[in-house]
């Protein structure tokens, strides 16, 4: 779908989230990575977080539900999941906060919360990491306009939507959503020089950010940086105690 593009980020929906912008030149961002694109001479700025559809499946298994009931019960949630807020954490942070240390957060709790106000938070939580990501990017002058979805997480639509809402861009779906053995069987055959890049995986929809939801998502948001900055010292002495030190 075109996504080695200045411009355009791709985004991996997976166990973890894997982010990846190209740009015109090697450029290095703070708190992230910098990388070489598919193509020669290509630069790419990438980042990652280190759970994202893990936080979901532990959810899963633990409330003991199945995906397609907990989706519909988180989108009827609705933005915001009624008051509730997640940090993604659970097995600390890559980018950009790069810290071993963090972990999940689960703020706003009342005996009134459901499963799917929870799972709402979960997805909120990823797409509020993304933003984060995004809004990195865009302090070192890398300016993103368009999502390119790719996983699994691409099998349902809320997960997506909630993404696009957040950052306020649009997000491409490609044909093929798994993309990381597609694009490598193209690697290897050496056919990514010689072949119109958005033929040989054409956009299947384009998912377009919802301006009030994105407008409700705001204050979600500035929370989601409030919280690590106001429970990290905590955070920290609470890992410090299980994990052992070196």
């Amino acid at each position: 779908v075109g996504e080695a593009v200045p411009g355009r980020m791709f985004l991996q929906y997976g166990t973890t989230m894997f982010m990846i912008a190209p740009t015109a030149a090697p450029i290095s961002v703070p708190g992230m990575w910098t990388t070489v694109g598919t193509r020669p001479g290509q630069a790419c700025v990438a980042g990652g977080t280190a759970t994202s559809g893990a936080i979901t499946e532990w959810l899963r298994r633990l409330v003991h539900g199945d995906w397609a009931t907990m989706l519909q019960e988180a989108e009827v949630s609705g933005p915001g999941a009624n008051g509730l807020l997640m940090l993604p954490y659970f097995a600390g942070e890559r980018t950009p906060i790069a810290d071993p240390y963090a972990r999940g957060v689960v703020a706003g709790l009342t005996v009134r919360h459901t499963r799917g106000d929870l799972y709402r938070a979960a997805l909120e939580a990823t797409a509020y990491a993304v933003r984060h990501n995004l809004e990195t990017l865009e302090g070192a002058g890398v300016e993103v306009r368009e999502l390119v979805g790719a996983g699994g997480g691409l099998r349902g639509s809320l997960w997506p939507t909630i993404v696009s809402d957040v950052t306020g861009l649009p997000q491409t779906v490609p044909s093929t959503t798994v993309g990381a053995c597609y694009g490598s069987a193209f690697l290897a055959a050496g056919l990514v020089t010689d072949v119109d890049i958005a033929n040989w995986n054409p956009p299947a929809g384009i998912i377009r950010p919802d301006p009030e939801a994105h407008r409700a998502y705001e204050a979600g948001y500035r929370d989601y940086r409030d919280l690590y900055d106001a429970t990290a010292a905590v955070v920290h002495r609470l890992a410090r105690r299980t994990v052992p030190q070196h």
